[in-house]
């Protein structure tokens, strides 16, 4: 098996290094082929320095860095597209999740085209987790989608899922937009319980008033073309 692994990453100089070599860690482990992408969606820190330096250390690790903050479905699509192998794996760049987590999902990759985790116990403030709880419960109603955590960023795909799929959105959305396309094309999803860690390191950006009006936003003004 081959697989791509990438870290959509904002302001996250104080834990990329660990959970890219985490990655590294276990990818080597299961996988013939391997490479590691580090998404920089824009970051006024050193996340791009710390980057930087840990592809010079490792061959296998690449960056790829946007001049100003796109956005999380931004850094979903431009890690889509970098990614060079047959499988695509992505979590965030914030080591709230285990990377060993991922051996639970290679099982299922021969009947699935998707595997993606469900976060059985979502460590993040109150508010978020409200956020994420009506924003989960409208996306299924409005577009049908069976998924208990849309936005969960432990996903492993067929590359040629993604191959098939024309994104439309930038924000946060871009994970409900995935799974609706993938739905629609007949490729099999399998989702399974992951665990979610509280940060240990830096601040959080995905729950800020501004992402989350702009995640309702983006869901009403592509509601048209994603229930065709």
């Amino acid at each position: 098996m081959k697989i791509s692994a990438f870290f959509p990453c904002h302001n996250e100089a104080l834990n990329i290094e660990r959970v890219a070599n985490a990655a590294a860690g276990v990818l080597a482990d299961v996988a013939d082929d391997y490479e590691i992408i580090v998404v920089d969606d824009g970051s006024v820190d050193d996340t791009r320095a710390a980057a930087l330096r840990l592809a010079g250390q490792n061959p296998r690790i690449r960056v790829v860095s946007h001049e100003r903050n796109m956005g999380y479905g931004a850094a979903l699509r431009t890690g889509f597209a970098a990614c060079r192998l047959e499988y695509v794996f992505f979590t965030d760049g914030d080591g709230q999740f285990d990377m060993q987590e991922l051996r639970r999902l290679l099982p299922f990759v021969p009947q699935h085209d998707l595997v993606i985790g469900w976060r059985r116990q979502r460590r993040d403030p109150s508010i978020r987790r409200l956020y994420a709880g009506l924003y989960n419960c409208l996306v299924r109603a409005l577009l049908g989608l069976r998924a208990r955590d849309i936005n969960c960023a432990f996903k492993l795909i067929k590359k040629q899922v993604l191959s098939r799929i024309e994104f439309k959105t930038t924000g946060a959305l871009t994970s409900a937009e995935l799974l609706v396309k993938a739905r629609r094309l007949g490729f099999k999803t399998k989702e399974l319980p992951v665990v979610h860690y509280p940060r240990l390191a830096g601040q959080q950006s995905g729950g800020s008033p501004r992402v989350i009006f702009r995640m309702f936003y983006e869901l009403l003004l592509n509601l048209g073309t994603l229930r065709r």
